[in-house]
């Protein structure tokens, strides 16, 4: 029996005649990273929302570790274990990368709101925020304003805030948005090192870290799944090629050509 940690099954969200996820079912399993590629407008940003718990799909069912989570909140699928980054920053910019993280930290306490308490002196946190900072590499750079770092370096900081919640997976909706040859190098480093011990469902457009990190891919176009498998067999796959890029878009090589 494959081992899952995330099954999603027969999705489906409608908005009136537009089929924005139409039947859509996979899974995420323990030690990998799963790509979501697609076009602009396959429907991947609704889907994602539907995973996250913002928006509620007409039917279908989200398990998390076995348990079906469809109809839980946003806050309480993290405190299950779903850690997400989202494709646009949310991080407390004037705030240190430690109380960054801390903040995260305190989601999973219960005590995300304590503002009145001097949290600088709980050891227990800082240790925990300290322990994800050193995972994504900033552990010299915790006392800088967040505001200091490079859009890479918040892309891992980022990552940081959702490895603070302690999660059993993470969904990275384009965590590669924006960055140089540089920082695409050392996040997908970072990816790499940190799938065995939580699987990840990467939402990424650039290809050259899709099939380079992505243990299995699936196609999305038009709300539908129309292609499953390592990154070997969607990179060859005529179907896919034509569907996704248009068939001289996507060399057996990986790289996209606008």
């Amino acid at each position: 029996m494959v081992d899952s940690i995330m099954r999603i099954q027969k999705l489906y969200k409608s908005f009136g005649a537009l089929k924005a996820t139409d039947d859509v079912s996979l899974d995420l399993r323990k030690g990998e990273i799963h790509a979501l590629i697609g076009p602009n407008g396959a429907g991947k940003s609704t889907l994602i929302s539907q995973i996250a718990g913002s928006l509620k799909p007409d039917s279908g069912q989200i398990f998390l570790d076995g348990e079906d989570i469809t109809q839980l909140s946003v806050a309480a699928r993290a405190v299950k274990g779903l850690g997400r980054c989202f494709q646009v920053s949310s991080l407390a910019m004037p705030l240190s990368v430690r109380r960054n993280v801390m903040i995260a930290s305190q989601a999973i306490t219960g005590s995300s709101f304590r503002f009145w308490k001097a949290v600088e002196s709980d050891k227990a946190l800082i240790a925990a925020a300290d322990e994800a900072i050193d995972m994504v590499g900033l552990l010299d750079r915790a006392d800088e304003p967040a505001s200091y770092l490079s859009h890479g370096e918040r892309r891992q900081l980022e990552v940081g805030c959702a490895l603070a919640l302690k999660p059993k997976l993470l969904l990275l909706d384009e965590p590669m948005a924006g960055l140089g040859a540089g920082g695409s190098e050392r996040l997908t480093g970072l990816l790499e090192s940190l799938k065995l011990d939580i699987p990840i469902l990467l939402i990424e457009h650039d290809m050259d870290a899709v099939f380079r990190l992505a243990d299995r891919i699936s196609v999305l176009v038009y709300g539908q799944i129309v292609a499953q498998g390592t990154s070997h067999k969607i990179r060859h796959d005529p179907l896919v090629r034509e569907a996704y890029l248009g068939s001289s878009d996507l060399d057996v090589t990986g790289e996209v050509y606008d």
